[in-house]
Order: C-alpha cells, then sequence, then structure tokens
C-alpha cells in the first residue's frame, strides 16, 4: 500500500487524475504483474485526460450553449438541407481552422439552434472558445456597456472568441446603434475567427434588415465572404428537437 505522504503530495500538487488512478490502481489484485513504466504511463494518461475534460468542461461553461447538443446525435435524411457530406465536413472544424463562417437559415422549429450548438459543441471539444449569444440581448448588452464604460471591454472579449454563435439574427431591422456594433464586432472577427448566424430570414434579405446601405455592405463583405450556407427546409417536433435526435 502507498503511503499517505505520497497521495498527499499529488493532492498538493493538484494531480487529482493520477491520484484517483492510483487509488484504483492499489485496489486491483493484479497490478504487481505490470512494470513500472507501464503503470507510470497509465497514471500519466489519466491525468492528462482528467486535465482535458476539465478544460472541456470550462469551455462549455464559458459558452453558455443554449441546448446540450452534439454532432453525433444529428441524424441525415433527404430533404431537410443538410446531408451526411456536409455534416461530416462541418465536424471536421476545418472552416475553424480556417476562420470560415456559417450561415444556419430556415423556418421556426427546423433545428437551426439545435445544428449551431451542436458544432460548438463539437468546436469546444477540438479544444476551441465559443460563445453563445442571442442578438436582441447582445445589442441590449452592448448599449448598456457604454453607459457603465465596459463597452470596449466587452467587444475584447467577444473578439477572442474562436467561435461566436449569433441566434436570432435579423428578427427585426436593425437600429443606427445596433448596425454599428454588429460591423464592429465582425471587424474584429473578420478573417481572424469564425462566427455561426442563425436566422429565420434567408440570406439575401439580410442587406435590407441591417439598413444602411454602405454599412450593410461592409457587415456582409465580412460574413458572407467565403461563409458556408445551411437552410434548413423541413420542420420537426419540439419533442425531437428537446430530445436531440434531429434528422437532416
Amino acid at each position: 500500500m502507498l503511503k499517505n505522504p505520497t497521495l498527499d503530495g499529488l493532492r498538493t500538487l493538484k494531480l487529482h487524475g493520477m491520484l484517483k488512478a492510483l487509488e484504483d490502481q492499489e485496489a486491483l489484485a493484479n497490478i504487481g504483474e505490470l512494470s513500472f513504466n507501464d503503470r507510470f504511463g497509465l497514471l500519466v494518461d489519466a491525468e492528462v485526460l482528467s486535465r482535458s475534460n476539465k478544460q472541456l468542461q470550462s469551455r462549455l461553461k464559458t459558452a453558455r450553449l443554449r441546448l446540450s447538443a452534439c454532432v453525433e446525435d444529428l441524424e441525415v435524411k433527404s430533404g431537410r438541407g443538410l446531408d451526411k457530406t456536409n455534416v461530416v465536413a462541418l465536424s471536421s472544424c476545418d472552416w475553424l481552422r480556417l476562420h470560415r463562417n456559417i450561415l444556419v437559415t430556415g423556418p421556426t422549429g427546423s433545428g437551426k439552434t439545435y445544428v449551431s450548438c451542436a458544432l460548438a459543441q463539437k468546436a469546444c471539444r477540438e479544444g476551441y472558445s465559443a460563445i453563445y449569444e442571442r442578438s436582441s440581448k447582445l445589442f441590449h448588452d452592448l448599449s448598456m456597456s457604454k453607459a457603465d464604460g465596459s463597452y470596449l471591454s466587452k467587444l475584447k472579449v467577444l473578439s477572442k472568441k474562436d467561435l461566436l454563435v449569433l441566434d436570432d439574427f435579423a428578427l427585426a431591422p436593425l437600429t443606427d446603434e445596433q448596425r454599428r456594433d454588429l460591423l464592429e464586432i465582425m471587424e474584429d472577427r473578420y478573417n481572424r475567427r469564425s462566427t455561426i448566424i442563425v436566422s429565420q430570414v434567408p440570406v439575401d434579405l439580410w442587406h435590407e434588415i441591417i439598413g444602411d446601405p454602405t454599412i450593410a455592405d461592409a457587415i456582409l463583405d465580412r460574413l458572407v465572404h467565403n461563409a458556408h450556407k445551411v437552410q434548413l427546409r423541413t420542420k420537426i417536433s419540439k419533442r425531437k428537437e428537446e430530445c436531440g435526435d434531429l434528422e437532416f
């Protein structure tokens, strides 16, 4: 049996994964059959896995995804607007590495938010940082931040996230303040980070909803250029969305 000082040392060093694995090893009757190198390798693997899981949980907590979703639960079905090839391609996260955007559109209940959250969850699993925001709330928070002096800090936080999911976009015409805020966000992220825009409104109508032609051109140039477009067509039942069993 190991002496308490050894276990205490692991706790002091915060090697909790290794500590748990070591205690598990000591409970095995045939553990002595393994060499020192084999046992030590298992301990290191356990510590790496433990830290990786903690980092993932931290990224997911920070992301504040609206739905608990994962790409493995997306069932591909013809006529949905997202085929198996697209699911596999987007799941690879190559679009994140290339700083590309994704535009997800479709009617209410078509699973747009689920798809976006599934892609964001996969990004977190691949080591990327992400954050989910509803458009109306984000614009409201940015407006309030101008009053308390935290506006630039909030923009900086958004600019540092590898992935921004902006849901419920273009539900109503943007105000002058909102479109200027959106331009600031897109300018900071252009060719540096990736953004997923989720909207009930087709992309070709965004220019009119944004409003000012000059600003709309600047925003859409940064947002739509080289973006992947996912247009969902068929509605799904609320029950299927809540169960995380969606067909595409």
